[in-house]
């Protein structure tokens, strides 16, 4: 297998009204998979969805979902909990109905707690959502918990896989433009690349690494804060520069799923990460 590429939602280039169009157009251009976007809330109908994942599989598209933003795994509140298994279950449903493996969540925000005792709070919470997702039948569906932008925000790379490490069924959804944003810059280049790599492969073993999920954008931060913007792969004052990622997944041979984030060009900046990552498997 090989690593796949596509967008998150609809690039400003889109020329259709409908996301039913979408896994056609995205096949025209040479990608391989599609992100479905229900950060503001699953608002979804089943037919559209089932229309969806009709045409991903007419176009042979791969498709993922992101569930809505304000998910919270680490907020204490019993009723946050809940309010969060609900949106996690209704993303999977209509993940379900399209037919899409994977369903992308944030793990939640620090709340003026430390870092370990907001993973705390996640883990037990992370636990009942998957006994949740069993009883409703969406078992066979992946949640990958993503690695996040802001500083106050759960989702460092080891918290992250600390979480996967709870169930093999869940994929890490690594963003690398959150890991450079958060970390000021730091988390850049074939030596960061290859170190954040090793240490998913240490966490989850060769098998479940291989196939991580991932986000790809370059991100503009604040010194304070993290993650401040999503940018285009044109401008050039923030990075990560994609490269060094794509040569060091084509060495291992990885066949991670790689959706881009940019700032209105993702379709396009996902086709230039495919070249760059094929150009380094000859």
């Amino acid at each position: 297998m090989s690593a796949q590429f596509g967008p998150a939602g609809n690039a400003d280039s889109f020329p259709y009204k409908s996301s039913v169009d979408a896994p056609r157009w995205l096949g025209a251009l040479g990608l391989d998979c599609y992100e479905y976007q229900c950060g503001k809330g699953v608002n979804v109908g089943e037919a559209t969805a089932r229309s969806v994942g009709a045409a991903a599989r007419e176009a042979g598209i791969s498709l993922s979902l992101h569930a809505p933003y304000f998910i919270n795994l680490a907020n204490p509140d019993p009723d946050s909990l809940q309010k969060a298994t609900g949106y996690i279950l209704a993303a999977c449903r209509a993940a379900d109905w399209m037919g899409a493996a994977r369903v992308v969540i944030h793990s939640g925000a620090l709340m003026k707690r430390t870092r370990r005792e907001a993973l705390d709070t996640a883990l037990p919470a992370l636990r009942q959502v998957l006994s949740a997702c069993d009883e409703e039948g969406f078992g066979h569906i992946a949640l990958c918990p993503e690695t996040m932008g802001k500083i106050n925000q759960l989702g460092d790379l080891d918290e992250v896989l600390e979480l996967c490490t709870l169930d093999e069924r869940l994929v890490p959804a690594i963003d690398f433009g959150h890991l450079y944003a958060r970390s000021l810059g730091a988390l850049e280049g074939e030596e960061a690349c290859e170190r954040m790599l090793d240490r998913v492969e240490e966490v989850l073993g060769a098998h479940r690494a291989a196939c991580f999920h991932s986000h790809f954008s370059k991100i503009a931060f604040t010194p304070n804060g993290g993650e401040k913007m999503h940018l285009t792969f044109d401008q050039t004052d923030f990075g990560p520069d994609p490269a060094p990622l794509m040569a060091a997944v084509a060495r291992r041979g990885w066949s991670p799923t790689f959706i881009c984030e940019s700032a209105g060009t993702q379709a396009e900046d996902a086709l230039t990460m495919k070249r760059m990552y094929q150009s380094c498997l000859t």
